[in-house]
């Protein structure tokens, strides 16, 4: 079944409001935001609002019916423009009728229709830079007891916040044995894991910056994070990277042949 994405690692994206804010290095040449200003849309920053998305919970049904029809699970990245875990905002295309109000709302909607089984064929890749917000966001019935078609996973750039994001996802209570994934993109600068640091995850995506302003990757920093993930056994996936002028490389046919890895976790 053909994805509505050209993110490598997932099936589809869904994004239930368009707007964010950064909150590290990671977020400086951050794209999304750079395809919404191309738009003309004011909803960047904290002090912004955010817009709804309106298409959202109709491509979550359409792609849970052709999943379904296909007796096959499909993988949803929440979401490629925003995130899942930002503090709620108000919205600037609000549906009162629907008590769309605020993010929250909106947050809250896809969280109870998961729990009432409305997407049993979907995995969601709730992906975020913001873990300490989990707990606190989750629905209280979630708490201990999440549903096994949800998987957690934090952004981390460089080791600063590789370190500080996964203790806080790793000592969260309540998540302790829900599935975790890292995406350790954009890198910035080496990450070396330490120890079990691999261990604690299902599943681990790599890869460099891209755009006009990409900052440089190092084949090196991917070998030490894929050779980690071997020893952890913990499946590995480089989605990008860059040639030595930094022009960025995806083909994967054109990855060094001991890079050519892209490994999915059993979902």
């Amino acid at each position: 079944m053909a994805g509505n994405t050209k993110i490598e690692w997932c099936d589809h994206t869904v994004n239930l409001w368009w707007g964010c804010s950064k909150v590290h290095t990671g977020c400086k040449n951050c794209y999304a935001e750079t395809l919404s200003k191309r738009f003309d849309n004011n909803i960047w920053g904290k002090d912004k609002n955010r817009k709804r998305i309106k298409s959202a919970f109709k491509d979550l049904d359409k792609y849970q019916k052709q999943a379904e029809k296909l007796n096959k699970k499909v993988t949803v990245f929440v979401g490629s423009m925003m995130d899942i875990f930002e503090e709620s905002k108000t919205l600037t295309n609000p549906n009162s009728q629907l008590l769309y109000e605020k993010t929250n709302n909106l947050r809250l909607s896809l969280f109870y229709k998961i729990n009432r089984g409305e997407y049993s064929n979907i995995i969601f890749l709730f992906l975020t830079k913001r873990p300490e917000n989990i707990y606190k966001m989750i629905l209280p019935s979630w708490k201990n007891n999440v549903p096994k078609n949800v998987w957690f996973g934090f952004s981390a750039s460089n080791q600063k916040t590789f370190d500080k994001y996964l203790s806080i996802i790793d000592k969260a209570k309540g998540i302790e044995n829900v599935k975790k994934f890292i995406s350790i993109e954009p890198q910035t600068e080496i990450i070396v894991p330490k120890g079990f640091d691999l261990n604690r995850v299902n599943w681990v995506i790599q890869g460099c910056e891209s755009g006009t302003n990409a900052r440089p990757f190092n084949i090196y920093w991917a070998n030490k994070i894929k050779d980690a993930c071997k020893k952890a056994g913990t499946p590995y996936f480089l989605k990008q990277i860059q040639d030595e002028k930094g022009k960025l490389i995806k083909d994967i046919n054109r990855f060094p042949n001991v890079l050519k890895i892209r490994e999915f976790p059993v979902w």
